[in-house]
């Protein structure tokens, strides 16, 4: 798989999110954003803005631990992506940061080779 397609995907998905955030489907807007997060991880614009987006979702929702983790993300994205991030992780404050994760099933052919 081309990483045009698996770049391509990540803007789809994160569009996704920003629809469902728009129209307060939170459920639907944060599944977007963390397979946004999946698919742009090993990139360090696209790993940052996910989670710009995820502190967007936490303002929007008025969540302060999301807003909080977010911002030590976006932080840490910038910092650590070009050296190690771990692989599936879905980038929200319920999982802890540094955890790997099986790559979800609807996005494993974009990481195929």
């Amino acid at each position: 798989m081309s990483t045009q397609l698996l770049k391509t995907e990540f803007y789809k998905q994160l569009e996704l999110g920003k629809n469902a955030l728009n129209l307060q489907d939170f459920q639907k807007a944060y599944y977007h954003f963390e397979n946004a997060h999946i698919l742009g991880q090993k990139h360090i614009w696209r790993h940052t803005i996910s989670h710009y987006w995820m502190f967007v979702f936490g303002i929007k929702t008025k969540n302060s631990i999301e807003i909080i983790g977010q911002i030590f993300r976006i932080f840490a994205s910038i910092i650590f992506t070009l050296i190690w991030v771990p692989k599936g992780n879905t980038g929200g404050t319920n999982i802890s940061p540094i955890k790997p994760i099986p790559i979800r099933k609807e996005l494993q052919k974009y990481f195929s080779k």
